[in-house]
Order: C-alpha cells, then structure tokens, then sequence
C-alpha cells in the first residue's frame, strides 16, 4: 500500500508505451517468445542483463483480458496486475498496451466475480494507485472514497469482537490522500480508531493496543502511511524506528515484530513494509546490505523474485523485492547479482492415477443418495461433513452393497472454535478436519472459552495428526493472521491444504489473493462447506467443482500422501465459472498430468461421469436417516434433478417425473412440496409411492423423467427386496 505519484507524464508514457508495444505483437505472448534466448543466453559466471529476464518474466504473466494473472491462471485479477504496474513504474517503462490495461484496472474489482460478504477497500486502492502510476485519471473513484468515512464492523460471526482489518481501514485515509482528498470528512471515530491500534512501542496491530500484543510490521506500513496522510508522521518516531528495526534478522531479511511467539519467519513482504517504514521515516536499516543481500537472493532463474528463498516467482513477490530494493536505494545492485540457476527437472514416478475427493460433502440426509452421487459423479474419496457415526457407516454400508466404489471420511466444520492471536483478534474459522471413519482424532474445542494458537496446537492440533488426519484452511481475510497461521503450518506442521472454491465464495484467491504467494508450498483444494439437509439438493456444488489427486489407489494413504507431495489438483466448471474449466495446484506438471487424463474424471460433455437426473430410494422404517421413511412396508421415493440455491435448497426443476412403475404396473406417487419460507424455492420436492404390505421378495421401480430444456426422455430402474 503505497502512496507515491507516478514518475513519467503521460507524453513520455506514450512514447515509452509505442517502444514497448513494437516489442510486443498482436498476440499477447509476443514479447515473451522474443526474450527467452536474450534472458538466459550468457555463459555461467556472466553479468545477466536482468531488466531484459525481468520484462520476460512480467510479459510471461499477460493475459488476453488486457491484465496480468498469477502463475497457472489464465484469467487476469487486479492484485498481480497492480503488482506488475508498479514494477513497470520502477523500471521507469511503460506497460505494453496501456490504453486495455488501465481499461482492466478500472473495471476489473475482484467483487466483479461476487459481491464480496465483507468490503476491502484495500482493492479500491490498488485500483486508484495502479491507473496513477499509468498516469491515468482516477477521479472517478472520489466518491467512493469519501463514503469511507467512518470504520468497518467486521462480521462478528468471523472475529468475535466486530473489529475490522487494518489495512482496509488505512485505505480510508491513504486514499484521499492519493486523490488529492481533504480528510477533513473523516469522523472523529475513524481518526480514534487509528490511534487506538498503535501500540506505546511505535508499532501498529489489528487489534486495539489495551488489548494486548504487540504490532505487526505490515500493519505498522499501513498505520504508518495513515499517519503521513493526517500529517502526523512524526509522532513516536523513535521508538518506531527502533521497533522496526528489531524486526531485522541475521539473514538480513525481516519478520512480523521481533521475537514472534510462533511463525518468525523471514518473508519478502515482510521486508518490504519495513524498509518502506524506515523510508517514511527517514531512517535505514540496521544492517543495511544485509537487507540487500538477502533480497537478491530471492530473484530466481526465470526473472521474478519469490517471497522466500528457493520460492517459485510471483508478481506480488516480485513488486515487493523490487520496490524495498528501490527504497534501500540498492536496486542498481542487481547489476551485479548472479542469477539462480534453473530447477532441477523432476519427474512423477510410474504407476500414478487420477482420483477425485470432495472435501466437506453433505454427511446429512439420504446417505442412499450420497453414494448415487459418488458413484455416477466418480468420486473416490467422500468427506462428511459434521455427520453422525453412524451416517457414515450406513453410506459405507449402501457404498458396500451396491458396489460403488467410494470411501467415506470426516470432514467437519468445528462451528463455534475461536482461537486469539494477540495483537490480531479472535477469529472463527479456524479448525476445518478431515480424518478416517471410526479414529479417534480428539474432540473439537467449540464453546464460550477461547484458546490461543499454542493450545490449539496441543489440544486439536496434535490428536487430529495422531489419528491420521489434518487441518484444511477455509478462509480469513486478515492477511496478517493468515499469514502467520500457514507459516506456523510450514515449519512445524498444522494447515495442510487452502481452501480455493467454495460453495458460498467462487474462488477464495480471488477475494485473498495473497493466498497465491503459498503457490508449491501447500497444496490448493476446493472445499464444498455443504449447507442444507440433503446431499440431493446441492448437487450442483457437488457436480460442479471438487479436488484431484494423483496415486497408485484411492486410499487414504494415498490421499495424504498426495497432499505432502502437492500432488492435488482443485477444479472447477460450472455455471459459476461461466462453464470454463478453473484450476488450482501448486505444480504445472501435476496439471499437465491431470489434462492429459481428463477423459478419466471430466464430469462436464462425458457420457462416462453425469450428474444424476433422478433418485430413486427405496425407504425402510429402519431407514433413519432418509426422508418418508414409513412405519411399516415400503416407500419408494422419488426426486428429480433441480438447480439448487448455494443453501441447499431446490430452486428451479431441470427434469420432471413423466411416469413412475413399480413391478411394472404405472402407480400414481403423491407429491410433497414444502415451500421455503421466503423466495421461490422449495424446501423439499419428491414424489412417493406408499407400499404399506409389499409382497415379500424382489420388487422394481422404474422412473420415466424428461429433461425439460430438450424434452428428451429417459428411465432409470432400482431393485429392492420387501
């Protein structure tokens, strides 16, 4: 979050842009097919003309919609593209093709995919100091900053105490300072409410200093640069370098505050918004060269700088070490910095396939219908969520009977645990576990009390992995906390996947998208979070996005071994992608193996893997967990195939029950439909036929559905003993 002007008028960009663009033809990947030999042709040991390897780099992530992406994507969003700007800008060069790419910035705000649940006005910010830089008008964005007068409460359903994220809030003041704004509309609350987060020590935090903790030196950047705006940049200047300054490491790099109780790790953000810190105050670094050491160690064989060493490269990581080398005023020391060489290519080992898991899947309702999904939707692996023992093993028991080839496993949701970090709230959301059927993996720690991180650790954290089991991260949009909580993971275990799609949030790298920078260190999975009573009506989440992993077998074993060799693939493709096909995974060549299969687990346009489009369930009174289940006999049910709302709900019919036979004589099922409360969704939608004295023995039901968008018509038939 930074404030300066950019450094060219537009008649010099102009000029600059026509240059750039000569060096970049029609197709966007011109400029990247030019460099590769010039990047990396000079002998070992040679000075390597690293703004040419760094053009390429930046080039490489072009992207047709007139933006940048990260590494893998092949859609564009505003962070990257904000990042690759601002190296532009401190190569004193213009992008190519500006005039489509400040088109990008103004129109491409990640709540364009959905309205974001929660305002992040950092990405106003981004928007507004992208087209600066450009030298582009930004005044459009005046209104819009000026109704930030007053600051955020944060959903307490996500932090306990309603307090917002920082660097949201900072924007408020360092965007009117870059519009050229009065901040004279500012309520008195916002201005006290900055003042409340900075601690005696200098140093600013998420919470407010009398709650305890001590800063975070990105935090600090921001309340810092919120200070500069009201023009109080000088108050505790001492106290604040000295802090800042603690924050330094033997390798030269930074951490979040000095003497961290967990997750002390040396990261190029963290680096930047200290050196960035100690500019605004016009301090340096302790150990200066140190500093300039260690962030050219990041820079890597394809041009770009990755947040740690041995790090694949990102835009944001790139922007970073660049923008503290420049305000270390050390960015002409690349001249001399030797390139890393190349990754070693690598190879999957023989005998691997590809299998499908779904994380957070209903583990309510008709178990009956969970295995029909699993088994026409192939999935291998199917996660319960928050499902009773013995839900699981009656879908177990069903998956054994018919044979559908399916695993079912726990995949809870532990509502109501609150862990506190000092100094960055009390959050929810924080003990997602996935662990095999029938272990005893410990007891969730939901309730009043809150733990701290230390005792989530011993008390959840420790039995989960004794039992085979993990931590999969859902989502928080405090950078800092997240931060630290997928650092911790790094280095003594605890979080081994990230959440990407969801059923309430399309992407959440789209809305986190510092997620990207944790790309190859832990894997990327999709993560249903499955609402409503019945695994039938959110079919559509279920069909439309689910994860992928490469192993011998469908095993447990081989799921978790997947995931610590980030073998794991997340995929999404529906109406909510506007049916492209969406990939995560921190590997290429892992998505290369997995396209190259695609006919094996392809739920989209393949006879071989469809979505049900209708349920048959023959119901027993001994059937607890299904819907009409009779007192005595037989009740055959059944539901044809809705779009569902992101609740779990039946909205709108795809298929509708033609004819319905049982031992082949037509019988006329009553209907059941239950209206939801508010709107124009069902509760509930399923015919049944009561058989109350059946004549012991084999009995059929056959369902005669048509699809209502072609009209065409088909059966499907069960059997089922009375």
């Amino acid at each position: 979050m930074e404030t300066e002007q950019p450094h060219m008028n537009p008649s010099a960009a102009a000029s600059l842009m026509t240059r750039r663009m000569m060096l970049k033809s029609a197709a966007l990947a011109g400029l990247t097919a030019s460099l590769p030999q010039l990047a990396f042709a000079q002998a070992d040991g040679d000075t390597e003309d690293w703004r040419r390897s760094l053009l390429n780099y930046l080039e490489s992530l072009a992207r047709p919609d007139g933006g940048y992406g990260w590494e893998g994507q092949a859609d564009s969003h505003l962070t990257p593209t904000y990042a690759v700007i601002g190296c532009y800008r401190l190569l004193k060069q213009t992008p190519p093709n500006k005039t489509a790419l400040a088109e990008f910035v103004r129109t491409h705000h990640p709540s364009r995919l959905k309205k974001l649940e929660q305002e992040h006005h950092e990405f106003e910010w981004e928007q507004i100091q992208a087209l600066l830089w450009l030298g582009e008008e930004a005044a459009s964005f005046r209104d819009v900053v000026r109704s930030w007068k007053t600051p955020t409460v944060y959903l307490k359903q996500y932090e306990q105490h309603g307090w917002p994220i920082l660097r949201h809030e900072a924007a408020a003041f360092v965007g009117r300072e870059l519009l050229g704004l009065p901040l004279d509309d500012l309520s008195p609350a916002y201005v006290a409410y900055l003042d409340s987060r900075r601690r005696t020590n200098g140093s600013f935090n998420n919470t407010p200093a009398a709650d305890g903790g001590d800063g975070h030196v990105m935090n600090t950047w921001w309340g810092l640069q919120a200070l500069r705006a009201l023009g109080r940049a000088a108050e505790r200047k001492d106290e604040t370098v000295a802090w800042v300054r603690a924050c330094q490491l033997p390798s030269g790099g930074f951490t979040c505050q000095p003497k961290p109780e967990f997750a002390g790790v040396e990261d190029v953000a963290y680096t930047w918004a200290a050196v960035r810190s100690l500019k605004l105050l016009d301090a340096d670094a302790t150990h200066r060269e140190a500093a300039v050491k260690g962030l050219l160690s990041l820079r890597n064989a394809d041009g770009g700088f990755g947040g740690r060493v041995g790090w694949e490269s990102n835009p944001l990581a790139t922007y970073y070490a660049l923008d503290a080398l420049n305000a270390l005023g050390a960015l002409g020391s690349l001249d001399r910095s030797p390139r890393r060489a190349p990754r070693a290519a690598t190879s999957l080992p023989p005998g691997l396939r590809v299998f499908s898991i779904q994380l957070e899947a209903h583990g309510r309702g008709s178990p009956a219908e969970a295995v029909d999904l699993a088994r026409a939707l192939r999935i291998h692996l199917w996660g319960a969520k928050n499902a009773k023992p013995a839900w699981l093993a009656r879908a177990q028991a069903i998956a054994h009977e018919q044979p559908a080839p399916v695993k079912f496993f726990v995949s809870d949701e532990e509502y109501g645990t609150w862990v506190k970090v000092p100094g960055l709230g009390t959050y929810s959301h924080t003990s997602d576990i996935i662990a095999p059927a029938g272990s005893d993996f410990g007891v969730s720690l939901a309730g009043p009390s809150v733990v701290s991180w230390p005792e989530f650790r011993e008390r959840r954290l420790a039995p989960l992995t004794q039992a085979g089991g993990r931590l999969i991260w859902q989502f928080g949009e405090n950078e800092e906390l997240v931060r630290l909580y997928l650092d911790d993971s790094l280095q003594r275990g605890g979080y081994a996947a990230i959440s990407t799609f969801h059923f309430g949030n399309p992407d959440f790298t789209n809305s986190e998208p510092f997620l990207h920078c944790y790309r190859g260190q832990i894997p990327f999975v999709a993560l249903q979070d499955a609402h409503g009573n019945e695994p039938w009506w959110l079919a559509d989440m279920t069909t439309g996005f689910r994860t992928l992993f490469l192993a011998t077998e469908p095993t447990w074993e081989g799921w978790l071994n997947a995931l610590q060799r980030n073998w794991v693939v997340a995929v999404r493709h529906d109406a909510v992608s506007g049916n492209k096909t969406w990939m995560h995974s921190g590997s290429q060549q892992v998505v290369e193996f997995v396209r190259e299969r695609e006919r094996e687990w392809r739920w989209w346009d393949n006879p071989a893997i469809q979505r049900p489009l209708v349920s048959i369930v023959a119901v027993r009174p001994e059937d607890e967990f299904e819907t009409a289940r009779p007192e005595r006999g037989v009740v055959v049910r059944v539901r044809c195939a809705w779009e569902n709302t992101a609740q779990g709900l039946p909205r709108k019919p795809l298929t509708e029950l033609v004819k319905l036979s049982v031992d082949g004589a037509e019988v006329s099922p009553t209907l059941v439909a239950p209206k939801a409360a508010r709107g124009a969704a069902y509760l509930d939608h399923y015919h049944r036929f009561d058989m109350a004295n059946p004549v012991p023995g084999r009995h059929t039901a056959t369902a005669l559905v048509r699809v209502l968008e072609s009209g065409v018509e088909s059966s499907r038939t069960i059997e089922f003993r009375a």
